[in-house]
């Protein structure tokens, strides 16, 4: 991860997608308390930065590690649904992208955000989408699950939250991206699918995927690789 997030497709358009989002829908307060959620090799702290103080969790060590050089501040170990290091009410926004797919319970993990959330703060949420494209690369990645729209709501729902977006991302690539995980699926491949494409066909795919940021909570999509939410703890 650490070696392809400041360059691959994926990694760029995503968090210029997120930023856009935080920006246009989440709308955080001036120098907002923020905090991600299993932040990895700490791609996405630079960009949350640029919304207010940001503290991060990571559960992997060499991982955290990493994050911790990356951010030059602490991160924190944390393995959901356990965020009791945590005061209550202590956030204007949580992040938790591409982590909930890897929780055993995904629903007391978002009790205890809720929880962590003040009132009026909200949780930015990305997860894999449809459970039919299920591959090698979820597996490679441990997730436990990919979730269909409506289950993501319902869940939502359940610890309380309201739903001020939910929609499917990474929707104008779909096409390319379920055929070649089947064909990959029907052929037994058993890698994550996650090298580095050439220069021109990356460039081509940032620029696609990028394309999205002005399109989400915009234009309804239909489907997608990813379904993105943002959830709001009432005030």
């Amino acid at each position: 991860m650490a070696e392809l997030d400041s360059e691959h497709w994926w990694f760029v358009a995503r968090r210029d997608i997120l930023a856009e989002l935080i920006r246009r829908v989440v709308r955080p307060p001036a120098d907002a308390s923020v905090l991600e959620l299993g932040c990895g090799t700490g791609h996405n702290l630079q960009m949350l930065s640029r919304f207010g103080h940001v503290e991060a969790t990571e559960l992997d060590d060499t991982a955290r590690a990493l994050a911790t050089k990356r951010f030059g501040r602490k991160v924190a170990t944390a393995a959901l649904p356990d965020l009791s290091m945590f005061e209550p009410e202590s956030f204007d926004l949580v992040a938790l992208l591409d982590v909930l797919e890897h929780v055993a319970d995904d629903k007391a993990s978002l009790a205890a955000i809720y929880e962590r959330l003040k009132p009026g703060g909200k949780l930015l949420v990305t997860v894999p989408a449809n459970p039919w494209m299920w591959t090698a690369h979820d597996a490679a990645h441990h997730h436990h699950r990919r979730y269909r729209k409506p289950e993501l709501q319902r869940l939502a729902h359940k610890a309380g939250f309201q739903i001020e977006l939910l929609s499917p991302f990474n929707s104008l690539l779909f096409p390319a991206i379920a055929a070649a995980r089947l064909a990959g699926k029907a052929l037994g491949r058993e890698s994550a699918d996650d090298a580095m494409p050439s220069k021109p066909v990356n460039s081509l795919l940032k620029g696609i995927f990028g394309l999205e940021s002005g399109l989400i909570g915009r234009v309804p999509l239909p489907f997608g690789v990813s379904l993105v939410g943002v959830f709001k703890r009432p005030e």
